[in-house]
């Protein structure tokens, strides 16, 4: 189905195309219209064909021809336009000429790839590819390979490293007495975890055994879910357990799929209950077996009945949205890597099949072994699969061979069982329009921590995210959408998150990405080259890449990519990575403008180029230009030419052009750090929603209620530089912003922030204000909507609690360093009435904070310094995580820590940990257990 989402993406963008390039097109219009249409028609036989391609070479042939047949109408109009642009420098004898030399050369174009999809269109029927049908194919392949997958918990797995504590978690929710309403209980993770395996441990555990002693079942689910099936797998367990039973088993057999329900709903009926339903994969799945309705989604459904007597359902599923859906008051088990030990621990116990230690076996071998396993990345699959697969030859030689190319290996390793083909099963369960979004993550480099900010604006720059999606939703937040999805289905890890729970940098698993590598160099998604295979002297001379190849990354050897001949004339994004091996810097650009002339995303994040050339402005498709840390200092004036630009990230320039006006398609523009303040024309930019880095003068010189898109603002620089009367004018310029959700606010350190009333921004949300104020604003003066508040070395001489604590709708407070100089701060009762977050960043002349009873009473994280001791903590009902810094590296500190937890039972509810990160900070943080409840669970400090 990929072939399928990157053709729908396709022809989507070529719609969209002929539609905004109408005058470009003239002459050459009804022929695009009809390339169009004929491409929409075969869309509609495409997505079988993709399920049939696993299966049928010729089909797989059929598509392949397909998507060279997009991506050549994608190239035609490309170059068309580009074309026509280059000719409005020309006189109006050589314009005339040459337009109807390129109009002839294009239709002729577009009739033979006509043609083409003619042939195409008339082998389909002899391929047996029929027109898409809603429903689920069941082919052969796929049902062998769930038969393979089939779980029984009678197959518990002797082997198990590292799953305890989970365990042991797990069974407390099992049967737990104080809670007797049925609930399902989730095991979430991505494929190979060890989500079955836990639930094997747990289903035999004897504690559960003892709980559930006569109405347990164990139902394999799968892709493929049939309710008939599940139900009868767990009858068979609970009603005909005997021979006996044979002839009443077989009457039930012919019972209709709700008459099963029906007749499983019964036999439930005031009966404590424990039913694991193995590898579900959807929301529509859990409704079909529970037989939710559709009209109440929050019923518990029809088929597993709530007799208030302590029932359970246990799912798997590597998608967090189906274990919230399927009962959304229980907390999800998330499934974590195994650590490093943990990790190895499983490969000795599975390559080494004797279990004795691994350090009596040769140190080349141990070697090998630790390094293959770290490839592993902790997931419990494929080092049980490298395992199985080294002890059978203990050899040197086999054990580097495998070395030398693990994930081919694991790959074909298991065949059907392998950990490709397991993971494969999340990637064919994608919606199509998530598809082209994972296949973009194998553009970046292994184990490297990708900026959400960036993955977004790429992704929208590619088209992966279309505005009849979008909706009224902004591309951006659509996005977001997107990535969480992926998120909850366990493809890509979050590896930092905001205060506001936003996923702020994520990456993807080795294995995963290896799988998105795989899956996009099958459909000529994009190519790379690496470190790890350099150029050789024979390629110097040489195209490095497939004439047809649309996207490239660039790890390594700069230089020398920029000088070798480029032979893929329909590139349309080239990514380049510092992955800070070596100095990474491209002394020309030129070739870039020659050979990539259609180009869409071109990114230098951390390349050092020494000048952008004037010939990238004749890249009129360019969406995304990224050259953020390349230390440019200038921008050539003709990025004025740049009519498709999107995104512009770039920072530290010496000034920015005064061209940017001519950019009407700009959306997102970043260009903080500028040197020079010269004036900076921007209020022509109607579609612009993100402007980050424009001086305060630079701002009052334009006439912000044009901008009618911007969401989001930072101002930077000399606030002085704005005369008073334009003072005024400034927050009234701000107020006129009608959909502006952010404001940053960052004046330089001889800058103050005069005190001036802002209750006119309504819509604002989030404010973040850097500099010194001369006077915190009064409660009423803040935005009435303010949700989020952030101040940084404002250097206030007075306790900013009591006008903060009355801001109704606050929900997150972050004071930073030196944002307030005093030395005690007071919340009082009532103080702060819905604030979630609060947190005290280097406040370390703050000696004490004191907290009335019924203050802060949904606080659910406070963060301070380890000096500051804080009064009334144990009174906050929902604290969940406390987090506290200390500025010494001496770990012998701690004791006095753990000492403040003085609640005599904090132990059995709270869990603890610390570290020291890379400036010397001691990080203590302090926990509630999962599960716990919260008016058993306070804590003193």
């Amino acid at each position: 189905m990929a072939t399928e989402a990157l053709f729908s993406f396709a022809v989507e963008r070529l719609g969209d195309k002929l539609i905004q390039e109408a005058n470009f097109l003239k002459g050459v219009s009804r022929q695009a219209d009809r390339l169009h249409g004929d491409l929409r028609v075969m869309q509609c036989f495409l997505e079988e064909a993709d399920k049939k391609q696993e299966e049928d070479s010729r089909v797989r042939n059929w598509v392949s021809d397909i998507r060279e047949a997009v991506y050549n109408a994608e190239d035609i109009i490309d170059m068309f336009i580009l074309n026509a642009q280059s000719l409005r420098t020309n006189s109006f004898l050589q314009r005339g000429f040459k337009k109807l030399i390129n109009r002839y050369k294009v239709g002729k174009k577009i009739e033979a790839l006509q043609l083409g999809l003619l042939d195409i269109s008339n082998s389909r029927e002899a391929l047996g590819i029929q027109y898409f049908r809603e429903g689920r194919s069941r082919s052969a392949q796929n049902q062998m390979l769930q038969d393979l997958r089939r779980s029984s918990p009678h197959a518990e797995e002797h082997v198990v490293v590292g799953l305890e504590k989970e365990a042991d978690e797990l069974v407390e929710q099992l049967i737990r007495g104080g809670d007797q309403r049925r609930r399902v209980i989730s095991l979430v993770g991505m494929g190979g975890i060890g989500k079955t395996t836990l639930a094997k441990k747990v289903y035999n555990h004897t504690q559960v055994l003892k709980h559930f002693p006569d109405c347990r079942a164990w139902a394999y689910v799968s892709q493929d879910c049939r309710p008939r099936d599940v139900y009868m797998q767990i009858i068979k367990q609970l009603v005909f357990t005997s021979t006996k039973d044979q002839q009443v088993l077989e009457m039930v057999e012919k019972l209709q799929e709700h008459e099963l329900g029906d007749f499983l709903r019964e036999h439930l009926k005031e009966k404590r209950f424990l039913i694991v339903l193995d590898d579900v994969w959807s929301c529509r799945d859990w409704n079909c077996l529970a037989k939710v309705s559709s009209n109440d989604p929050d019923c518990l459904g029809n088929v597993f009945p709530d007799g208030g007597n302590g029932s359970r359902l246990l799912l798997t599923t590597r998608d967090k949205d189906v274990a919230l859906h399927a009962d959304a008051r229980s907390t999800p088990q998330e499934m974590q890597l195994l650590s490093k030990q943990k990790s190895w621990d499983l490969f000795c116990r599975k390559a080494f099949l004797d279990h004795v230690d691994a350090d009596r076996y040769p140190p080349d071998l141990v070697q090998l072994g630790r390094e293959m396993v770290d490839k592993c990345n902790g997931l419990p699959l494929a080092i049980v699969v490298l395992g199985g697969l080294l002890s059978r030859n203990k050899s040197h030689t086999e054990w580097r061979k495998v070395h030398y190319n693990i994930n081919a290996y694991l790959a074909k390793e298991g065949s059907q069982t392998g950990v490709m083909t397991v993971l494969n099963l999340s990637y064919i369960d994608l919606p199509s329009y998530l598809k082209p979004c994972f296949l973009h993550l194998s553009l970046f480099p292994e184990d490297y921590v990708i900026s959400t900010r960036k993955l977004f604006l790429l992704w929208i720059a590619e088209g992966f995210v279309l505005s009849e999606q979008a909706g009224q939703q902004r591309m951006k937040d659509t996005a977001e959408v997107y990535l969480n999805e992926l998120i909850n289905r366990n493809l890509i890890q979050v590896v930092r998150m905001s205060v506001n729970a936003r996923v702020v940098e994520c990456c993807v698993h080795d294995l995963v990405q290896e799988l998105a590598i795989r899956k996009a160099k099958e459909q000529n998604f994009f190519r790379t080259h690496d470190i790890a295979d350099p150029l050789s002297s024979s390629t110097s001379n040489s195209s490095l890449f497939s004439s047809k190849c649309r996207r490239q990354s660039i790890y390594s050897d700069m230089e020398r990519y920029a000088s070798v001949e480029h032979n893929t004339p329909y590139l349309r994004s080239l990514l380049f990575f510092n992955l800070g091996h070596e100095i990474c810097r491209i002394s020309q650009l030129d070739f870039i403008g020659k050979c990539f002339k259609v180009l869409r995303v071109l990114d230098l994040e951390g390349v050092e180029v020494e000048s952008l050339p004037s010939i990238v402005g004749t890249l009129i498709h360019l969406r995304y230009l990224g050259l953020r840390h390349t230390g440019l200092k200038l921008l050539p004036l003709s990025i004025g030419n740049l009519r498709s630009l999107q995104t512009l990230d770039v920072n530290n320039l010496k000034q920015v052009p005064n061209v940017i006006w001519k950019i009407q398609n700009m959306r997102y523009l970043y260009i903080e750090g500028q040197k020079d303040d010269i004036p900076l024309k921007i209020d022509t930019l109607e579609n612009l929603q993100v402007l980050s880095g424009i001086t305060f003068k630079q701002w009052i010189q334009n006439n912000s209620s044009k901008l009618t898109c911007l969401g989001k603002l930072k101002l930077e620089g000399r606030y002085e530089l704005v005369e008073a009367l334009e003072g005024v004018e400034f927050w009234k310029s701000i107020a006129k912003l009608r959909v502006l959700k952010s404001l940053y606010l960052k004046a330089l350190e001889e800058s103050s922030f005069p005190s001036l009333a802002m209750d006119s921004c309504l819509y604002l949300s989030k404010l973040d204000i850097k500099g010194h104020m001369q006077k915190l604003f009064e409660t009423f003066q803040f935005p009435p909507n303010l949700s989020q508040l952030t101040l940084d070395s404002c250097r206030l001489d007075c306790d900013p609690m009591p006008i903060l604590e009355k801001l109704p709708k606050l929900l997150t407070l972050r004071l930073r360093a030196e944002s307030y100089l005093g030395i005690e701060m007071h919340v009082s009762e009532n103080g702060f009435p819905q604030l979630k977050v609060l947190q005290l960043f280097e406040l370390s002349k703050v000696i004490k904070l004191n907290i009335e009873n019924g203050a802060i009473p949904w606080l659910m994280q406070l963060h301070c310094h380890f000096s500051t001791r804080i009064s009334g903590v144990d009174k906050l009902p929902n604290l969940v995580e406390v987090k506290i810094v200390n500025d010494s590296m001496i770990p012998i500190l701690l004791p006095a820590l753990f000492w403040r937890l003085r609640s005599s039972n904090s132990h059995l509810y709270w869990d603890h940990s610390w570290r020291i990160n890379r400036n010397g900070q001691t990080k203590f943080w302090i926990r509630r257990k999962k599960g716990t409840y919260r008016n058993n669970a306070r804590i003193s400090l």
